[in-house]
Parts: structure tokens; sequence; C-alpha cells
């Protein structure tokens, strides 16, 4: 049985695509492999009006499976989907705008930290999380190591906890963990064969349940 509490957890990043019975699919069949904390839902190239579509689709779904579903993309869209949070891909102005307007009823929180005084910045904010990465940037089969470096630092000094995206291999989940940061962000290595999405989700949840290191409790 997993104790997915006590170590870091899975964060999804949905890939884009205009067909929403696609994607509505392949988020229901992936959800099936195992413990997802979240699933961000970013809002790509989509107007709001199709946006707002897959939202409400797609949150239902996370919903369903016991997970949070944040909206990275027009924060309208997300209180009308009732989706669970907002995550911030903007500059610091607005973060603070997100955390001061929606702070406590939806989760808050984001990124564009790729340094530590933008991170402490970030900090100062209060939001819910940090993320260190930037979406789409997944390229390599490993997590960057600017981002891996920028997550033990902030570890093992700030109780907020911060997500850090992984690389296009699923084993990168676990350098990830290594650092101390409570969430790693997986897209391409999840979704990069729809069909085998629960099954890396599965494998995913194993390794860490194997070797993750625990939290303090």
């Amino acid at each position: 049985m997993s104790n997915a509490d006590k170590r870091c957890r899975l964060v999804l990043i949905l890939p884009e695509g205009e067909d929403l019975s696609a994607r509505a699919a392949m988020l229901e069949s992936a959800l099936k492999g195992g413990d997802v904390a979240s699933v961000i839902i970013p809002q790509y190239g989509l107007d709001d009006g199709v946006f707002q579509k897959h939202a409400e689709a797609l949150v239902e779904i996370v919903q369903d499976a016991g997970a949070a579903a944040l909206i990275a993309g027009d924060t309208r869209v997300a209180g009308r989907a009732k989706a669970d949070g907002i995550h911030v891909t903007g500059g610091l102005e607005e973060f603070a705008e997100a955390v001061e307007k929606f702070v406590p009823k939806l989760i808050v929180g984001g990124g564009n930290a790729t340094d530590r005084h933008k991170a402490l910045e970030i900090g100062d904010i209060q939001p819910d999380y940090i993320f260190f990465g930037k979406i789409g940037g997944d390229i390599k089969p490993e997590a960057h190591p600017k981002n891996l470096a920028l997550a033990e630092w902030w570890a093992s000094m700030v109780e907020i906890p911060c997500i850090v995206l992984g690389g296009s291999d699923p084993e990168s989940a676990l350098a990830v963990a290594e650092t101390g940061a409570e969430f790693v962000a997986l897209d391409k290595a999840v979704f990069a064969d729809t069909a085998q999405a629960p099954h890396v989700i599965a494998a995913v949840n194993a390794l860490l349940d194997e070797k993750a290191p625990r939290f303090e409790q």
C-alpha cells in the first residue's frame, strides 16, 4: 500500500490539445494509475471560450479521481469551472494579486523562480506552493540541474511546499524526490504514449514508495 502522504507526490501537467473528448479520455485513463496529488491544466493557445469548456470537463475528472485541479490561465475560467486552484505563470505582480484575491478560497501557486532571489520574492507573497521549472520545459530525460539545486536549497529552509518539473524519463521523479521537494511534476514522461500513462503513474508511485526519502512528521 502506498504511503504517499509521507514522501514526494506526483503532479501531472496535462499536454495541449484541441480535442476535448480525447483529452478527457486520456486524463481519465491516466488517473487510474495511482496516486496523483494534483493536475495542472494549462490554457496553452485555446481561446477563453474553448478553454472554459475544456476546463469544466477536465476539472470534474480530476476531482472525481481525488486530485486537485489547478488551472494555468484565465482566473475567471478557474472560478467558473470550480477548480481547486490557480497556477500562476505570469510575473510577481500578477502572482501577488492572485494570492490576495483568491487565498484561502483557492490554492494559488506558480513559478518563474529562475534563481534564489526570485524564489524568495515569491516566498514573501506566501503562496500555497512554488514551482521550479517551466511548463513545456521537460525536453531532456532528466530534471534540469538548476531546478534540482533550487529545490534542494528551498526545501532545506522554507516551509512553503515546492513542485519541481521532472524530465521526460519517468525515473527523473526520484532525483526530484531526493531534493526534499514535496511534489514532482511530470508531463511528457507520462503522456508521451497515452496508452501507457496509467502504467507509468503506477511505476512512478512504486519507485517513490520504495526509494523516496520520507518527510518528518
